[in-house]
């Protein structure tokens, strides 16, 4: 027998996070969980409103999807645009699209870790919500914080100097980059890798500290069994902008390797609930739920078998010893993972501006003809990433479709919430601390929702008459 809900708990908005969300609870006759969701509540139509655009706009026009990452819809449309023309780049164009990844992923992680996250893991889960936050973290750690604004200010800065701004940037064109770097601009970055590993390997030290303090709650905090799903080069190590597809199950089994990320569509589909805006994406072989699937940086560790830089290597050798067969499932080592990514980013920034062809000005190639359809995939700073465009005779989009690493990662983040409040709330005993450990466990998969609601189509319209008993009177609906 189905338990009565006697209650809901609603957290909205959830707190430091990008975008508009709210966390729905309902409590039974006990006052037990009985159901918990994560519902996306702003909703908007990029796929839709793309098109009748020529192709070669899609760069500018979909890195205004966010102001927190909107390098990687730049570098994610300008390789889909790349796909269209049936174009190699340079090798100089290459690297500096890369290095100005690098410069994304640092930023983005470091924003994440510094001002988002460590307020819960420094301050504590159950501190005064007026002080855990950035404002208090700087009263109570300084020196951490200026070395979060300098990490992201590193990474900002390189995105500044070869994409014209610091957001919303233009240097990626189809074809290559319309920006070289200067040889003065490469000489100042390289200055700055020595201390920005140093502060990454502090953070790193800091989130082990805090693992080590709080093993527990870690451990089953949001732990659950699902797919990964992660970019890999030929030797299944970490890659962040170019290489194949390798997805593996709860226990490490391969399902995909090597997979040709064009051919995404082979491999994922996308569910639609009625009471969120942002899909979600399963792996179509196990179908819904039991196809559920998680990206990002843990995902992203789960499926590599090794870094190709010597210092965050040597970190995922200590992270692959936390799970069973390398395989770490809890949410909270998001965490761990992604400081391990800003480590791998830095060092790999080091290795392109040390490379010959860094500075040169053979930037662009050129097409006369156009494919039916592109496809553009990177691994964004929270995760897979997918821009796939049909184009008209003239280079018109005539249909768009995104998959972004936050909708990737919806199934995940609801089954995260579920599971933290179901532990959590008892007997119907409820605290400010608990609900923020709820938000903790979104907060892992740092969700930008304002670049996940992209809704082909028309949504339905639900609109219902409640009594004051919770039950629903009347109900009108559109399709």
């Amino acid at each position: 027998m189905v338990s009565e809900v006697k209650k809901t708990i609603e957290i909205n908005p959830v707190s430091r996070i990008e975008g508009h969300g709210k966390v729905t609870i309902h409590l039974d006759e006990a006052g037990n969980v009985a159901d918990a969701k994560f519902n996306i509540t702003q909703f908007r139509g990029f796929e839709k409103f793309c098109e009748g655009r020529v192709f070669w706009e899609m760069p500018v026009i979909t890195s205004r999807i966010c102001g927190i990452c909107p390098v990687s819809h730049h570098l994610t449309a300008a390789k889909a645009c790349d796909d269209i023309l049936g174009v190699e780049l340079t090798r100089p164009a290459k690297l500096l699209r890369e290095l100005l990844h690098m410069g994304q992923v640092i930023q983005s992680h470091a924003l994440h870790f510094f001002y988002l996250a460590s307020p819960d893991l420094l301050l504590g889960m159950d501190a005064d919500p007026a002080k855990r936050n950035v404002i208090g973290l700087i009263a109570e750690n300084p020196d951490l914080v200026v070395k979060g604004v300098k990490l992201r200010s590193f990474g900002q800065t390189i995105i500044q100097r070869l994409g014209g701004k610091k957001v919303h940037p233009n240097c990626a064109v189809p074809g290559g980059m319309n920006t070289a770097l200067s040889k003065a601009d490469r000489d100042q970055f390289l200055k700055q890798i020595g201390p920005a590993i140093a502060n990454a390997q502090a953070a790193i030290g800091i989130i082990k500290e805090y693992y080590e303090k709080d093993s527990n709650f870690v451990c089953t905090c949001a732990s659950f069994p699902t797919g990964y799903l992660g970019l890999v080069d030929e030797s299944n190590n970490l890659e962040l902008y170019n290489g194949k597809l390798r997805l593996i199950d709860q226990n490490g089994k391969v399902l995909e390797d090597q997979f040709n990320p064009s051919n995404y569509l082979d491999i994922i589909s996308e569910y639609v609930e009625d009471w969120s805006y942002l899909k979600f994406p399963f792996y179509r072989k196990m179908g819904y739920p039991k196809g559920t699937y998680r990206v990002g940086p843990l995902a992203r560790l789960n499926v590599s078998q090794g870094i190709s830089t010597p210092l965050a290597n040597a970190e995922l050798k200590n992270f692959k010893k936390l799970g069973t067969n390398g395989i770490v499932e809890g949410s909270l080592y998001y965490h761990y993972a992604r400081l391990i990514e800003l480590l791998y980013a830095i060092e790999r920034t080091q290795q392109l501006l040390k490379d010959k062809d860094i500075c040169s000005t053979d930037l662009i190639v050129t097409s006369n003809t156009y494919n039916e359809q592109g496809v553009g995939v990177i691994e964004a700073p929270r995760g897979t990433l997918f821009h796939h465009y049909w184009v008209d005779d003239t280079g018109k989009i005539q249909k768009a479709n995104l998959i972004v690493a936050t909708g990737n990662n919806n199934a995940a983040m609801n089954k995260a919430v579920y599971e933290v409040a179901k532990t959590q709330i008892r007997n119907n005993k409820i605290t400010e601390g608990i609900l923020n450990r709820i938000e903790v466990a979104i907060r892992c998969y740092d969700p930008c929702l304002s670049c996940s609601t992209h809704a082909l189509g028309q949504m339905p319209m639900v609109v219902q008459l409640v009594s004051a008993t919770g039950a629903v009177i009347d109900e009108s609906r559109t399709d």
